[in-house]
């Protein structure tokens, strides 16, 4: 039998197991922390990420996961922007930005590419092999 009981992952206390990761309290704490920001959002077009976290207390960090989530909607904020996880440029979705995005997929099919070319020449490799193979025991005969 096991127990339906787990640590906040947000404050660290022992709380009954549910969809969330977190307690109760946290989750309640992060509803107030989303209606601040609404609110402010909505008074406030104009406003920058950190005019945002500056002015309700709540951190950039959780500013963007509302947005990531799309709980916070960037459609009426002009200047609200994030930094791309990779070189820190400023974006309005996604999680990187369009040029790191592109290296990435290039990188990606260059390392596809480097692996065919071993495979065709491990297989020619062996292709060879085998002919030397089957002349030395051709001249045996």
């Amino acid at each position: 039998m096991s127990l339906n009981v787990m640590n906040c992952t947000r404050c660290g206390k022992l709380c009954v197991r549910t969809v969330s990761e977190i307690c109760p309290a946290c989750m309640k704490e992060l509803e107030v922390q989303y209606e601040s920001c609404l609110h402010y959002l909505r008074e406030n077009r104009g406003i920058t990420l950190q005019e945002l976290s500056d002015a309700t207390g709540v951190s950039v960090k959780q500013i963007i996961r509302f947005i990531r989530e799309g709980r916070i909607s960037m459609v009426n904020a002009p200047n609200l922007t994030y930094p791309c996880e990779v070189c820190g440029t400023p974006i309005r979705e996604q999680a990187i930005c369009p040029s790191c995005r592109q290296r990435l997929m290039n990188d990606f099919n260059q390392a596809q590419q480097d692996e065919k070319r071993k495979d065709e020449a491990k297989q020619q490799q062996e292709g060879v092999s085998y002919q030397i193979k089957d002349r030395l025991r051709e001249r045996n005969k």
